[in-house]
């Protein structure tokens, strides 16, 4: 898999099924999948968020579906408070092939229309952006990093209200 610019820690777990599918085992889900490129940053980037963030892993989940007009969607990752409840943070993920745009960013404010989480970070593994949605204005405020789990609290008060989008790149 491609070298991402996310730091890699010892705990990711790879194998090659008999049917010659290889597959990473996600902590989070606690099952093995099939590794994608995707897939390869979403490890990557939650182990991350774990050890490097101080993200608690009983407060992440992977891979978490909703209801988007009527249309069953998934979330890739759902950063939650400590009552394990309220949305602090959701992570939308590409291939690092995949260059992030303004869609990828509709994309999770859409899906945030539903979650109403401060935070939405978007990865491919070699670029990260992080925006802070508050209340009451549609503009994000884009941080210049990803920030530790006791930063992402101190922005629970907040109430996402959706964006319009985020850089053109």
């Amino acid at each position: 898999m491609k070298q991402l610019n996310i730091p890699q820690y010892p705990d990711l777990q790879t194998k090659i099924d008999p049917d010659g599918v290889t597959r990473i085992y996600d902590r989070l889900r606690q099952h093995w999948v099939a590794l994608t490129p995707e897939e390869w940053v979403r490890q990557n980037f939650t182990s991350w968020l774990i050890y490097g963030k101080g993200y608690p892993k009983t407060l992440l989940a992977n891979e978490v579906g909703i209801k988007l007009n009527g249309m069953t969607r998934r979330i890739d990752t759902i950063v939650f408070a400590r009552d394990g409840r309220t949305p602090l943070c959701i992570v939308e993920y590409k291939s690092p092939d995949v260059s992030i745009s303004a869609a990828t960013f509709r994309q999770a404010a859409r899906y945030n229309i539903v979650m109403r989480a401060p935070l939405l970070i978007i990865s491919n593994g070699l670029k990260h952006y992080c925006a802070l949605v508050d209340a009451g204005n549609p503009v994000p405020r884009y941080l210049p990093q990803i920030p530790d789990y006791v930063e992402l609290e101190s922005y629970s008060h907040r109430i996402n209200v959706g964006i319009d989008g985020g850089p053109a790149k």
